[in-house]
């Protein structure tokens, strides 16, 4: 199984797919498209149907259920998403895998020619793969284990129950989305009605045994501020300087409530972009917090801050737009759907997996499909440091993530 992992693994990340959030469109890059289209022909040679890529690129289809006669309508359908980018953190676009074997534990050289090092001093989570074969990138890019091995995980466990009949299932159904990276842009332009399942699940967070299935609820917010403006030499009175009063709206906000001092289920308002000149300037805002409660307060201190700022600049034009991107997943959770996530507990009891729940200080694709009515719990990869050139994959932990996929759907048959 890690062979045909690796297989798949390094056949879709040799299709170049990094999205682009400057974009409006979706998909936001060709790329993506180009994955899908690659991804329906292989699809189709395991015989699934219904295979349909959407004009944003969503591909969807169904793997019918394989069960004794009569029995097909007692199991719930069950859906696998994964999206189609890697993200963009100004690296290469570009992946270029590299299979280290039977790591023997030290520093990884990532790229010789460039001298890039994958310090074991910083990063001592290598530690507990000595011996695994592991695949990294060559340093000049993000690997693409987000989401790619899910990708791959989905390819082979489909591959699997197709090849061995004695595997009994229900109708599974697959979502391959764009631009998760990007807002979750894809997941929101998913025809849920091709997707008819009772539950779902994503395969998008990192390290062996991790479960998600809390979330940040999300929201952005864009200032946009009107000043004034003069020449020096007549500006007394009269120049409304809109870069400072962005500046001064960023500094009314707690610098004990932003990324760099919050951990946890601790929430934040991150002031993650400024640009002006002397006519107007933006602020682009982050808002996020597990607890619905505090969001929305955060959304709140926002317009309060905005007003503020109107009233210490009366001449100037001030606009505030505030958007939800997503919602937590623990908000969607009930006592008639969250036999899903006891699903993941029992079969990582059975496959002898140590289960590490996070609250994600993040959000996945299920954290807005979710909100449509779908629950849709996460679970492991295997990969470790997303977003980042150290971004490392080591294959038991993909196989491991494969057997997951097959347990929970063998489950689901079971009833």
């Amino acid at each position: 199984m890690q062979t045909r992992l690796l297989e798949r693994f390094l056949r879709y990340t040799a299709v170049t797919s990094q999205s682009d959030a400057s974009q409006t469109v979706v998909p936001s890059t060709e790329g993506q498209r180009r994955l899908a289209e690659l991804l329906k022909k292989d699809l189709a040679e395991l015989g699934l149907v219904d295979l349909e890529i959407s004009e944003y690129s969503v591909l969807t289809g169904k793997l019918p259920a394989n069960l004794p006669g009569g029995s097909s309508g007692q199991i719930p359908a069950v859906g696998f998403v994964a999206h189609l980018d890697t993200v963009d953190v100004k690296l290469a676009a570009d992946i270029r895998p590299q299979v280290v074997r039977a790591y023997s534990g030290g520093d990884v050289c990532l790229n010789a020619k460039e001298g890039i090092y994958l310090r074991e001093a910083e990063h001592p989570e290598l530690l507990q793969y000595k011996g695994q074969d592991i695949v990294f990138s060559d340093g000049t890019s993000v690997l693409g284990a987000d989401n790619k091995a899910a990708v791959a995980n989905i390819v082979v466990a489909l591959e699997t129950l197709t090849q061995n009949k004695t595997l009994l299932h229900g109708d599974i159904y697959v979502a391959f989305v764009p631009d998760e990276e990007c807002g979750l842009r894809g997941a929101k332009k998913m025809d849920l009605s091709k997707f008819p399942v009772a539950f779902a699940y994503t395969i998008d967070c990192c390290e062996l045994g991790e479960v998600v299935y809390e979330t940040f609820n999300a929201g952005s917010a864009v200032i946009k501020i009107k000043g004034v403006s003069a020449h020096p030499m007549s500006a007394k009175g009269v120049m409304v300087n809109p870069l400072l009063a962005a500046v001064d709206f960023a500094n009314l906000f707690d610098r004990q409530q932003t990324p760099e001092c919050t951990d946890g289920k601790e929430g934040y308002i991150w002031v993650k972009g400024m640009q002006g000149n002397q006519s107007t300037a933006t602020v682009n805002l982050d808002i996020r917090d597990h607890d619905k409660i505090k969001y929305e307060a955060r959304k709140q201190t926002v317009w309060e801050n905005v007003k503020k700022i109107q009233k210490l600049y009366p001449k100037a034009v001030i606009n505030c737009d505030i958007n939800d991107t997503y919602g937590n997943i623990a908000d969607a959770v009930n006592d008639e759907n969250r036999k899903c996530i006891d699903y993941i507990y029992t079969a990582m009891s059975e496959l002898g997996i140590k289960p590490k729940t996070i609250a994600m200080r993040g959000g996945t694709d299920g954290s807005y499909i979710s909100t449509q009515g779908i629950l849709t719990p996460n679970y492991f990869t295997g990969g470790h440091n997303f977003h980042s050139n150290c971004e490392f994959l080591p294959l038991p932990s993909l196989e491991k993530s494969c057997l997951m996929t097959l347990k929970l759907i063998e489950l689901i048959a079971k009833g």
